[in-house]
């Protein structure tokens, strides 16, 4: 899924001409929460995973700022998020 930047509002993006801004890319995986605990052990920075959609999600920005977003199924209410006792 590729999303368009928004151009409005408070939350809004602003383009300045760099490279990945506005730019998402989703996957759609088995189980987030489980790449969530691998890339975070390996030092990488990701957000703390929520319920969107249906979707457990976690995001993290590639090295060119490409926010790269792994998603799976869950019946986990929305709007939920991620500790360490789920």
């Amino acid at each position: 899924m590729l999303q368009e930047f928004k151009r409005e509002g408070h939350d809004a993006w602003v383009a300045e001409g760099k490279v990945g801004v506005g730019v998402s890319i989703c996957f759609m995986c088995e189980d987030a929460l489980a790449f969530h605990r691998e890339v975070t052990a390996r030092g990488i920075q990701a957000s703390r995973p929520f319920v969107g959609n249906g979707m457990w999600v976690i995001s993290f920005s590639d090295p060119d700022g490409y926010r790269i977003d792994f998603e799976s199924d869950t019946d986990a209410p929305e709007g939920m998020e991620y500790s360490d006792h789920v």
